[in-house]
């Protein structure tokens, strides 16, 4: 019998009004008059890894890190990794090489500063690297880190490489992206790690994904979520498009239940750790 396959459980720590399809309605200048809830939420999900006996890596923004340090300091503290999800959530897409550089050292340094380890991993925001920007992935490099998780092989109207190799893969710059995982049917790479997918579409189906990349592909899945999505009372932006409020407020009452039975079906780690030698 083959042994069984760790994952990656991955979350990106950012709060409800720094989601970037909800940006026009939380100007950056103005985050800290809006109610933040990141800290109770990401305090649920430790709990939730804790009574699995798993861990996890979490994509940490610096504008968050700064003002709750203690709560940087309680993951590290558990064992999970802390990783670096740039400074301000702002798209590499949308940043010059310069001020991109400028945001996810500052990042690093903050999160190195709180938890007094080396931060080796980092994720753009809305896996925000695509075709337009690989420059990115030099900046990133030449900050320091080892590796980063910010590509999407996928068709999707605000991210995504859908030609992207599936599985990590090393840069001539010696970093390693570890692009979210997808499941390849019918001619095209279809999204199996997490988000808004896990949150609008049966259980059942991201259990049969993952399943199928462990048992086919032989590969451990990376899969991600936000602190936000377990939170059914987080306030409504109803000023928001249809669109994206079906998309953010889709099935929030069912997530954290969903997460219980995910971490249940399957072995879960350490992004660092489950990727070591991946590439």
């Amino acid at each position: 019998m083959a042994a069984r396959i760790t994952n990656a459980f991955t979350c990106d720590v950012e709060d409800y009004f720094q989601v970037s399809a909800l940006a026009p309605h939380f100007p950056r200048e103005q985050w800290d008059s809006v109610p933040c809830r990141v800290e109770r939420n990401v305090d649920r999900i430790l709990a939730l890894l804790d009574g699995h006996g798993a861990r996890g890596t979490f994509f940490t923004l610096g504008w968050l890190a700064e003002r709750y340090p203690g709560l940087v300091r309680r993951i590290a503290a558990a064992g999970h990794e802390v990783a670096s999800h740039g400074y301000a959530h702002q798209r590499a897409s949308d940043l010059t090489p310069q001020a991109f550089t400028a945001d996810i050292r500052l990042a690093k340094v903050i999160l190195e500063d709180i938890t007094g380890s080396v931060v080796t991993g980092y994720r753009a925001p809305s896996f925000s690297i695509g075709e337009a920007n690989l420059w990115a992935h030099d900046c990133i490099a030449e900050a320091g880190y080892r590796y980063s998780s910010s590509v999407y092989p996928v068709r999707h109207d605000h991210y995504g490489i859908p030609d992207a190799p599936r599985f990590p893969w090393r840069l001539p710059n010696g970093l390693v992206e570890v692009p979210i995982t997808t499941v390849h049917m019918l001619g095209r790479n279809w999204p199996a790690g997490g988000g808004g997918f896990f949150r609008l579409l049966p259980y059942a189906l991201s259990r049969w994904q993952i399943a199928r990349v462990n048992a086919a592909d032989r590969r451990p899945a990376i899969f991600y979520f936000h602190p936000w999505e377990i939170d059914p009372e987080q306030p409504r932006v109803t000023a928001a498009t249809a669109k994206t409020r079906f998309r953010h407020y889709i099935n929030l009452q069912h997530t954290e239940a969903r997460l219980d039975r995910l971490l249940s079906d399957f072995s879960w780690g350490r992004a660092d750790e489950v990727f070591r030698d991946a590439a």
